[in-house]
């Protein structure tokens, strides 16, 4: 455990430190086994996280352990876990470029280059529903059986994966590809995107990385 909380205080720090988190906004968490995850307290601070700021929590039964509250997010954690039995980590997060699309009817593209091709290759977006709502929960839930990066509209998005590291990099690949759709609109560049039978030979056939199913 003590090795799980130190890769989710690294996590926070680097989310702040590159701007893909701010103050207490967002949430982590990462699968202990398959009925625990460790996932941030209520109020938390990203960037200055420190072993008091986690709480075991029981995905099946609700309960934790700790004297912190476990955050107000976790049926959105728990719901992936639980249906998702490959994830081991789930961030939920409001980055600027991110959120900003979040809060448009604009599409993200991923047919664009090399990392949008396979960290951006399953996006589902849900309407908006209040913080730490059951609803919110399960509709981002039952969108991760179909996807790996969820727009919440109006709120910003959770992105999961086999690894904090992973989870992490979908991440930040996602901010700068929504600051380079937004820039190049403002600008009037057109982008050009990648062949749908060019992606799809990049995702099956490359060495870059296996893909995920």
């Amino acid at each position: 455990m003590e090795k799980g909380v130190q890769v989710l205080v690294d996590a926070g720090r680097y989310m702040l430190a590159n701007q893909l988190a701010w103050g207490t906004s967002g949430n982590i968490s990462l699968r202990l086994d398959k009925k625990h995850m460790l996932i941030t307290a209520s109020g938390t601070y990203m960037g200055d996280l420190a072993s008091s700021d986690f709480v075991e929590f029981n995905i099946e039964t609700g309960q934790y352990d700790g004297a912190r509250k476990a955050s107000k997010e976790t049926p959105i954690h728990s719901g992936i876990y639980k249906n998702r039995p490959d994830i081991h980590a789930v961030i939920h997060s409001s980055p600027f470029y991110t959120t900003l699309m979040a809060c448009s009817n604009e599409l993200i593209l991923s047919d664009l280059f090399i990392e949008t091709m396979y960290y951006l290759e399953k996006i589902e977006y849900v309407d908006y529903f209040h913080p730490g709502s059951n609803e919110l929960g399960q509709e981002i839930a039952e969108k991760s059986l179909s996807a790996n990066i969820i727009i919440m509209k109006n709120h910003g998005v959770t992105v999961i994966d086999d690894s904090v590291n992973e989870a992490l990099m979908r991440l930040e690949t996602l901010e700068n590809a929504c600051k380079m759709l937004i820039t190049t609109k403002a600008a009037g560049i057109k982008l050009t995107e990648v062949p749908k039978t060019v992606v799809h030979e990049f995702l099956e056939e490359s060495k870059y990385k296996p893909r995920k199913r």
